[in-house]
């Protein structure tokens, strides 16, 4: 059974920093993500990274700021967040690529609450 674990979301205040954690168990995946869904917002992207060769691909409203990286002997990718804005407030899910396109298997979430 696949399952995807987050941790590491918390309230931080504007400018603090935050990691994010995801495990996956199961089964590895090509691509791991996160995407996050802000009250009254839909889901969006905000970062990626491919297994094999650890090509990372980011939202422009966190480049520079956020940083994802892979353990691919834990099955894990984490996402290192500096520099926070109240903006970034959101649910955070991981998410699991067995291919290229869609996202096929996805994390309960973990909420991150910045202050302003």
């Amino acid at each position: 059974q696949v399952q995807l674990v987050e941790s590491g979301g918390g309230l931080v205040q504007a400018g603090g920093s935050l990691r994010l954690s995801c495990v996956a168990s199961g089964r590895t995946f090509r691509r791991m993500g996160w995407f996050r869904q802000a009250p009254g917002k839909e889901r969006e992207f905000v970062a990626a990274i491919t297994g094999i060769r650890g090509i990372a691909y980011y939202a422009d409203s966190v480049k520079g700021r956020f940083t994802i990286s892979r353990d691919n002997a834990k099955n894990s990718a984490d996402l290192q967040m500096n520099s926070l804005k109240p903006e970034d407030t959101a649910v955070y899910y991981c998410a699991a690529s067995l291919g290229i396109i869609q996202y096929d298997y996805w994390g309960q979430g973990t909420q991150v609450t910045v202050s302003s």
